[in-house]
Order: structure tokens, then sequence, then C-alpha cells
């Protein structure tokens, strides 16, 4: 196919990078239009989510995320099911709305000249700038409750990188798929559910037995999760064999979503 060409891929959406910032931008807003404290929303739902999961996890269940470890900081495993949320929460938000964003915007679709493929590019760009509010409200809770700042939170944009390329390519497919065969949706939902459990959110992968812990490593997520609470909280740098390989695997899946989605995007007129 013509479009597996990622140099091509990345020229197309640069061309067009003032229109996804500006769609990005109008999305993010959108969000909290009408209501009376808007934005503020952004910031108000990530603390109070903390607080609810520090006071359960911390007071209520004194959970240790590792019984290696013989002292721990109150909210040290909020903090950690925190970090883990911030990933699979960009992944969820965009992936579950993937299927309907061309069905939803079909004067979009009627428009030869619009570029469709920036819409996916929007939805996990919004999911994303969400994200980061929520990464200084983590910044600042480690701040309070541990009394550090993790020195790599520097390197957290690699810690992004696979995570957006993994997010960006299910997105495009799925967008695609979602206008051709409409049930899609509710088998998304599902999935989403399930791998929310069988990501290592809750619990470290070492709290699964030892013959079923392939089953998490077949994940990507969960190498994606385990670079996320290095940078953010562990202070430890990504551990760079892997995430390299982490990476490049996922920038494969970002270029076939996005020649499947070229691909197939012609017919989307006469479907929608």
């Amino acid at each position: 196919m013509r479009y597996l060409d990622p140099i091509g891929a990345c020229r197309n959406l640069w061309r067009h990078r003032e229109l996804i910032i500006r769609l990005t931008v109008q999305e993010v807003l959108q969000r909290y239009r009408g209501s009376y404290l808007g934005a503020v929303w952004s910031f108000i739902t990530p603390i109070l989510m903390l607080s609810v999961y520090a006071f359960v996890f911390s007071v209520v269940f004194q959970a240790r995320w590792s019984e290696a470890a013989s002292t721990q900081r109150p909210g040290e495993f909020a903090l950690t099911l925190f970090a883990g949320l911030i990933a699979f929460g960009v992944f969820s938000e965009a992936v579950n709305r993937a299927p309907s964003i061309v069905l939803n915007t079909p004067n979009f679709v009627k428009k030869v000249v619009f570029p469709l493929q920036v819409l996916p590019v929007v939805a996990v760009g919004s999911a994303v700038v969400n994200s980061l509010v929520s990464s200084m409200i983590l910044a600042v809770a480690s701040l309070v409750l541990l009394h550090r700042v993790s020195p790599t939170l520097v390197l957290l944009p690699l810690a992004y990188l696979p995570l957006v390329l993994l997010t960006l390519g299910l997105t495009w497919f799925l967008a695609s798929l979602g206008v051709y065969v409409r049930d899609i949706s509710q088998a998304i939902g599902f999935v989403t559910q399930v791998l929310f459990f069988l990501s290592p959110i809750f619990y470290p992968v070492s709290a699964v037995p030892v013959h079923l812990q392939f089953v998490l490593h077949l994940n990507p997520l969960t190498a994606i999760l385990d670079g996320f609470r290095r940078t953010m909280l562990w202070g430890t740098t990504p551990a760079w064999a892997s995430w390299a390989a982490l990476t490049l695997g996922t920038a494969i899946v970002a270029q076939l979503g996005y020649a499947w989605f070229m691909q197939t995007k012609s017919g989307f007129a006469d479907v929608v």
C-alpha cells in the first residue's frame, strides 16, 4: 500500500498541524463549556480522585505496592496507582471514542478537501492534554506526600511516546472500522474493561503467579505503565532496550493504523 511510508505520514500530519492544534484546543475547551467552573474541573477531578485513592488504599487497606519495601510513606501506593491510571486513561479515552469519531462528524466526511486523518490525532491529543494536568497534580502530590519530585520527570515525554503511538495507531484503525461495522463500539468497551484488569494498574506484575505473568507481558500497556512510574515516581530511567523495542513496535502499529485509515477513507461518504 502506498501509505506505508512513515516519512510521508509525518509530512501529511505536519502539513495540517495548525488544523490539528486548533481542533484539539477546541475539543479540550468544549468538554467544560457551559459549566460554571469551566476548565477548573480538569484540576478538581483528579485532585479529588487522588485524595480518595490515598484514603482508601493507604488508610483503609494499608496497601503496599511491593512487599519487599520495609517502609512506605503514606499515600505512596495511591500515587503509584494514580500514575498507572494516567497512562491507561489516555489509552481508554481515545480508543473508546475511536469507532464513532468519523460517524459523529458527517459534515467533514462530505467535504472532499477535509483531511479526515486528523480526527483521530485530535482525539488522542485531547486525551494527552487532559492527562498532563493529572501529571502535574501527581508531581505536586509526590512533593507533598513523599517530600520529593522524581529527577527523571524530565524524561516523561519518552514515556508518553510509545503510549501515543500505540493509541494513535489503534484509534486510526478503529475509527475506520467503526464506519463499516457499527457494533465495534460495544466490543471495544468490553475489551478496554478487560485490559483494565489485565494491566498492572492496581497491582504489580510480581503479584501475579509466575506461570501467568507472560499474559501481562503480552500486553504492551504493561511496559508503558512501568515507564510512567519509573519517570514520574521512582526516579529511574527507562529500561532503554525494552523502551526502544516498545517504541519501534508501537510505531509500526501507528503506521499500519494510518495506512488502513487512508486506504479505506475513500468509502466513508458512501456509508455515513
